[in-house]
C-alpha cells in the first residue's frame, strides 16, 4: 500500500527514529520475509509504529499488526486510518459462532506469507509494567508450528507516549529482538509463560 509507505516515510519514521530515537539490539533476528509472528510487550500506541519502523519499506508491506475491532474499528474515521495507514488485522474479542474462528484473518495472513505483530497482554498496561500474557499466542503458534515466533522487548515507549496521554515526549526507546521460538507441542500455558519470561529477560538486558 503506497499510503502506508508514505505514512511511515514522512511521519512515523521521523517521529520515532529521529525525534525520539531507537536503540536496537538483535536486528539480525528480525524476519525479512514471512510468514512470521512478532510478539512484543505493550505499553503505548507507539509500540506498533516503533516495531514497524524497524523494517525496510519492502518488508513493511507484509507487516500487519493485530488490533481489537472494538477499539481500532469503533468508528468510520479510526477504521479508515487503521486499515489504510497501519493495515491492521481486526480481531474481535468475543466473536460469535456465525463469524467463524476468532483467528481466521490471522491464519489467512500467515497463509499469504505475511508478518503479523501481536501483543499477548491484550491491551496496553501502565508505563513499563508488563501484564501477564494471554494464551492466544500459543494457539496461533500451535496452528503454525513451522512459523517462527520472534520475541521483542520494547522499553521506553510507555514514557514517550503513556496510555491515556496525547502529548508525545521525546525519549530513547530500547528495542531488543530475540532469537525465534517455535512451538514444540508443550502445554499452552507453559509455552505462554516461557515466552513472557523470555521477553522480560530481553527487557532486563536492555536496561543494563
Amino acid at each position: 500500500m503506497w499510503i502506508k509507505k508514505l505514512f511511515f516515510i514522512f511521519l512515523v519514521r521521523p517521529l520515532v527514529l529521529i525525534i525520539s530515537g531507537v536503540n536496537l539490539k538483535g536486528k539480525e533476528h528480525l524476519p525479512v520475509e514471512g510468514p512470521a509472528i512478532l510478539v512484543a510487550n505493550h505499553n503505548s500506541h507507539l509500540d506498533t509504529m516503533v516495531v514497524m519502523s524497524l523494517f525496510s519499506l519492502k518488508t513493511l508491506e507484509k507487516v500487519r499488526p493485530i488490533g481489537a475491532v472494538d477499539y481500532f474499528f469503533s468508528n468510520r474515521v479510526t477504521a479508515l486510518l487503521s486499515k489504510h495507514l497501519l493495515d491492521i488485522i481486526p480481531l474481535k474479542r468475543k466473536p460469535t459462532k456465525v463469524e467463524g474462528h476468532p483467528f481466521g484473518e490471522i491464519y489467512s495472513a500467515l497463509d499469504r506469507g505475511e508478518i503479523i505483530l501481536l501483543f499477548p497482554e491484550g491491551s496496553r498496561g501502565d508505563p513499563e509494567i508488563m501484564k501477564p500474557f494471554k494464551t492466544g499466542i500459543a494457539h496461533i503458534a500451535e496452528a503454525y508450528p513451522k512459523v517462527p515466533v520472534v520475541p521483542l522487548s520494547i522499553y521506553g515507549a510507555g514514557k514517550a507516549l503513556p496510555k491515556g496521554e496525547a502529548l508525545f515526549v521525546p525519549f530513547i526507546i530500547d528495542v531488543h529482538v530475540g532469537e525465534s521460538i517455535y512451538y514444540r507441542g508443550e502445554d499452552k500455558k507453559i509455552y505462554t509463560q516461557n515466552l513472557e519470561e523470555y521477553i522480560i529477560n530481553l527487557e532486563n538486558i536492555s536496561k543494563v
